[in-house]
């Protein structure tokens, strides 16, 4: 495969699992005072390296970077890594390995799955990927791919129940969800690159997928449960989904379709051009040239599987990897509130503040169930990050806050929700909320709650100043048709006007009469 001398490799650090073997070279060494975890991705079709800026229970990716090498292109008709793809791959590999000093990764995992695991040269790339960089990779099989991808929605999605289907380049792996489990992980070879290749050579892709869905079925079927769709080939479905309906928020994790409806959109994507397909989509034109057939596999799925609801996952092995990788203390923390509480403590002026108000707001809006007091808990959090964003661009900020940072398990409600109640926190932009698209996935009752909740995290803010020990002593009450402030104690000078006028309005949000009380005389 060439000649190259080596440019190091990493080591994961001592608990963390041994993926790379070999000393690298002292530039290469991983930083001994960084979190960061890096993935690297051999997939059938694409290798790609993501670095995890850790420790949090959502980390943030740091970086991303792809490659469509093809490694699985000629497996079906030769049994061999197509050469043009391990060249490609090995050159990508090599800068990957080069560029995780540089971005201080902590550790790194790196990981081939059914190209390489299938390949009768495969054990021969391996030698030559570790010759070259470093990396001995982790050649997982396929009910171990099936399971980290399975863990990968987990990541994002602690509550997961129903089947996993992650669709690669060269195969399709099936794993169930349960109890917060991946359980029972399968691979087949339905794979776009597969299928296509053997429809080249006068097989019927449809018959082919039946073929193998027959012998899975049984054991996966989700009657009336969730299918949750892992893998770039679903997400470009979902994506051009998005389009064709003109759906109001542009994020793919978590975005959810009848059964119905996601059969409707295999029909469709199976009559579209290629190139209207990547326009529409983004994505490149070789991963466009698949939709077609990433279309029938979904329509097969959601016929055999039976399937209520088809929900997309943004996460799959790179996140499972991760996961395996994060402490066990930060594994168990609540996903969506881990995720605002780093924001809080990256963004905000004063963090710590954000939980106070949490207690405080759950205490005057008296949640109607678990997931408003989550979403309530989640604003508050939240409620101070935006504060250096010019006012005239809060609107806009508010809103990328919750469809572009890492927040997830919260569905694409609960964003429509917090970016209405972090847009009407602030009062000159409440109109600007109005119009934003998203609104129209919440009632008009949750559009009202988000309101006051906005109006009850400005009324907060401005009490304290958006600082520690002060609405403890601020007690904020229903009361007999009104609202009923009290001050006490150290919070008695922080009563004024400004405190007033946000009393006043969101107790006309709540519909009710407001009264300010202080304990000065008692």
């Amino acid at each position: 495969m060439g000649e190259a001398g080596p440019v190091g490799g990493l080591r994961m650090r001592e608990g963390q699992g041994e993926f790379f073997r070999g000393e690298p070279p002292s530039f290469a060494q991983p930083d001994a005072r960084s979190d960061r975890i890096g993935v690297i991705d051999v997939g059938s079709n694409s290798v790609r390296m993501v670095v995890f800026d850790g420790p949090c229970r959502t980390p943030a990716v740091l970086y991303n970077e792809k490659v469509l090498c093809g490694l699985g292109s000629e497996l079906d008709r030769t049994g061999r890594l197509a050469p043009e793809g391990a060249r490609r791959a090995l050159r990508a590999l090599s800068r990957f390995t080069a560029l995780a000093p540089q971005l201080r990764v902590g550790a790194l995992a790196g990981i081939a799955t059914a190209a390489v695991r299938e390949a009768a040269d495969g054990p021969d790339f391996v030698e030559e990927v570790a010759r070259r960089s470093g990396i001995r990779l982790r050649v997982v099989s396929g009910s171990e791919e099936a399971e980290l991808a399975a863990r990968g929605v987990l990541f994002g999605n602690p509550g997961a129940e129903g089947v996993v289907a992650d669709l690669g380049g060269a195969s399709l792996e099936f794993c169930w969800l349960a109890g917060g489990h991946a359980e029972r992980g399968l691979t087949t070879p339905l794979g776009p690159l597969r299928l296509k290749a053997r429809a080249r050579r006068g097989a019927a892709i449809g018959a082919e997928i039946d073929r193998y869905l027959a012998t899975v079925a049984d054991s996966y079927r989700v009657s009336g449960g969730t299918l949750y769709l892992v893998g770039g080939a679903f997400r470009a479905l979902a994506r051009a989904q998005m389009h064709r309906t003109h759906y109001p928020l542009k994020v793919l994790h978590e975005y959810r379709l009848s059964a119905d409806t996601a059969l409707g959109l295999a029909e469709w994507v199976q009559h579209q051009r290629t190139d209207r397909l990547a326009a529409i989509t983004g994505i490149g034109s070789g991963r466009a040239q698949h939709m077609a057939v990433s279309g029938r596999l979904l329509g097969a799925l959601v016929r055999s599987l039976d399937p209520a609801w088809v929900q997309v996952s943004g996460f799959g092995l790179r996140e499972g990897v991760c996961l395996e990788n994060l402490a066990a203390g930060l594994r168990d923390e609540d996903a969506l509130l881990a995720g605002a509480r780093e924001q809080e403590r990256r963004r905000a002026r004063i963090p710590g503040f954000g939980e106070e108000l949490g207690t405080w707001l759950a205490d005057l809006l008296e949640p109607a169930d678990a997931r408003e007091d989550r979403l309530i808990r989640a604003a508050a959090l939240l409620a101070d990050v935006n504060w250096r964003t010019h006012p005239d661009y809060r609107a806009v900020a508010c809103w990328e806050t919750v469809t572009r940072i890492n927040l997830t398990d919260l569905g694409h409600a609960g964003r429509a929700f917090l970016g209405l109640a972090l847009v009407s926190r602030y009062k000159s932009l409440r109109k600007a909320a109005e119009r934003t698209e998203a609104v129209a996935l919440l009632s008009p009752a949750e559009q009202a709650r988000a309101t006051q909740l906005g109006l009850a995290m400005r009324l907060g803010g401005v009490l304290a100043g958006s600082g520690t020990g002060v609405l403890a002593y601020c007690p904020a009450r229903r009361q007999d048709g009104r609202l009923v402030l009290t001050l006490s104690g150290p919070a008695l000078p922080f009563s004024g006007e400004e405190v007033e006028k946000r009393v006043a309005a969101l107790a006309r949000a709540m519909d009710l009469d407001w009264q300010l009380t202080d304990t000065s005389d008692s």
